[in-house]
C-alpha cells in the first residue's frame, strides 16, 4: 500500500506524522502459529495540545463511539460474524506467478461440498489446523462446515461482546492467512473470486442485552403465540433504522468494486433469549470494526427515531420483486453515502471526508484498469 494523496488527516503536508499505539490488554494473546509469539490490539492516539485523544478516523475508535452510545440505553452489544472464506493448494507467491487464474489455481474438491462429510474431511489437512491454532490462541471456536462453494468453508467463533468479537475476527482473518502460507495454501477472504463461484459474506449476528439483569432486550416475555408480540419495541425500532439507513452505509459493508457480487438479505434468527438480527450484506472483504459501527448506528438511529419497520417477508427473498435494495456498485454507494445527512450526524463530517476520500481512490483505481473482460470482447471483435 502506497500513500495516497486527499486526506486531511495522513497526508504529504502534515509529514505523516506518528500516532501513539496504546495496547489494550484485554486483547492480549498468544499466536500459537507463531514461536513465542503474541499479539495485542492497540487503540491509536494523537496529540491534540495536551490532549491525549483517540484518533477519529481509525475503525477502532468509530466502533468505540458507538459502543459508548448504546451503553447510554443501559444495554451491552453482544455480536458474532460468520465468515466465508476459500483455499487454494498453492502458496501466495504460486497463485501470484499464475496471475490467479482460476484454471491454474488448485482446488481440493470437485463439487459443492456443503454438509458434505467426505469432502468436508479432505479439507482437514487445512481447517484442522485453522481450528487448532484459533483455539490455541485463546479463539473460542464453535464450529465449521464446508459451504455451497467448491473448496469454500466458513469457521464459526461464539457471540461475544462486541468489541471481543471485532478482536478475535480480525486475529481470525490473519490467522487463517497465516498458517495457510506456513502449509503453502492461499486463503482468500475476497468477496466473490471467480465469477462462476459463490460469493463469500460476513454475516453479522447482533443483539443487545439489559446491563440490569442480563435479559435480551430484543425479546419479550410472555406466553403469546402472536410472532409480533415476541420482540421489545427496542428491537422494533433496531431492526427499523438498520433496514432504513442501510444504503447510506453500504460502502462500510462492501467497501471494495468486488464486494457488490453477492446477495443478499436481512433475517431475524433465534428465539427467547438468543434472538438476534442477521445482516447477510457484508462481504468477507469487509472491515468488521466499521461493520459493526454502522450495524450500531442504524440501529441507534432507529431506537432514537422510533421507527417501525415494515412486514416481515416470508417465502423466496431471491424472487421477491417488491423489496427495496441497496446500492448495486461502489460508485453508487458512494454517491448515497456522501449525500447523506445521516452519516455526517452519527461520525461526523471529517470521518465521512476521510472515507469518502478512501472509496473514490479505491473506485477510480477500478476505472483507470484494463480488465480481462475488455480484453476478451474487444481485442479482437472491436
Amino acid at each position: 500500500m502506497e500513500p495516497q494523496s486527499g486526506y486531511t488527516y495522513a497526508n504529504w503536508q502534515r509529514g505523516f506524522g506518528d500516532f501513539h499505539s496504546v495496547p489494550d490488554s484485554t486483547s492480549l494473546r498468544l499466536m500459537s502459529c507463531h514461536n513465542k509469539t503474541a499479539t495485542v490490539m492497540c487503540d491509536i492516539y494523537d496529540d491534540k495540545g495536551n490532549e491525549h485523544i483517540l484518533v477519529p478516523y481509525a475503525p477502532r475508535s468509530i466502533l468505540r463511539k458507538q459502543i459508548e452510545a448504546a451503553s447510554k440505553l443501559s444495554c451491552k452489544v453482544l455480536s458474532a460474524s460468520e465468515l466465508e472464506y476459500y483455499t487454494y493448494e498453492n502458496s501466495y507467491h504460486d497463485a501470484h506467478a499464475k496471475n490467479y487464474e482460476k484454471s491454474k489455481l488448485k482446488l481440493l474438491g470437485d463439487y459443492l461440498e456443503d454438509y458434505h462429510l467426505l469432502q468436508a474431511a479432505r479439507e482437514e489437512k487445512y481447517t484442522e489446523a485453522f481450528r487448532h491454532h484459533l483455539k490455541t490462541s485463546s479463539i473460542p471456536v464453535k464450529n465449521s462446515k464446508g459451504e455451497a462453494g467448491i473448496r469454500q468453508h466458513k469457521l464459526n467463533i461464539k457471540f461475544s461482546d462486541i468489541i471481543s468479537m471485532a478482536d478475535w475476527h480480525a486475529t481470525y482473518k490473519q490467522c487463517l492467512k497465516e498458517v495457510g502460507d506456513q502449509l503453502d495454501a492461499s486463503v482468500t477472504f475476497m468477496a466473490k473470486p471467480f465469477i462462476d463461484t459463490v460469493g463469500s459474506g460476513c454475516h453479522i449476528h447482533l443483539s443487545m442485552v439489559n446491563v440490569s439483569d442480563g435479559k435480551n432486550a430484543f425479546t419479550a416475555d410472555g406466553n403469546s403465540t402472536d410472532s409480533n408480540d415476541k420482540f421489545t419495541p427496542l428491537f422494533k425500532h433496531f431492526l427499523a433504522g438498520w433496514l432504513k439507513y442501510t444504503p447510506d452505509v453500504m460502502v462500510f459493508y462492501a467497501p471494495t468494486i468486488n464486494s457488490y457480487k453477492l446477495t443478499a438479505a436481512f433475517r431475524i434468527v433465534g428465539k427467547g433469549q438468543s434472538t438476534r438480527t442477521e445482516c447477510r450484506l457484508p462481504g468477507s472483504d469487509c472491515n468488521i470494526c466499521l461493520a459493526f459501527a454502522v450495524s450500531l448506528a442504524v440501529g441507534l438511529r432507529g431506537i432514537a427515531d422510533q421507527l417501525e419497520p415494515p412486514p416481515i417477508f416470508e417465502g423466496d427473498i431471491y424472487q421477491a420483486k417488491e423489496v427495496s435494495q441497496a446500492s448495486r456498485t461502489l460508485k453508487e454507494a458512494i454517491r448515497v453515502f456522501e449525500n447523506s445527512n445521516f452519516v455526517r450526524e452519527a461520525f461526523s463530517g471529517d470521518v465521512v471526508n476521510h472515507y469518502l476520500n478512501f472509496y473514490r481512490l479505491e473506485q477510480a483505481a477500478f476505472e483507470k484498469s484494463v480488465t480481462d473482460w475488455e480484453r476478451h470482447r474487444y481485442l479482437e471483435q472491436i
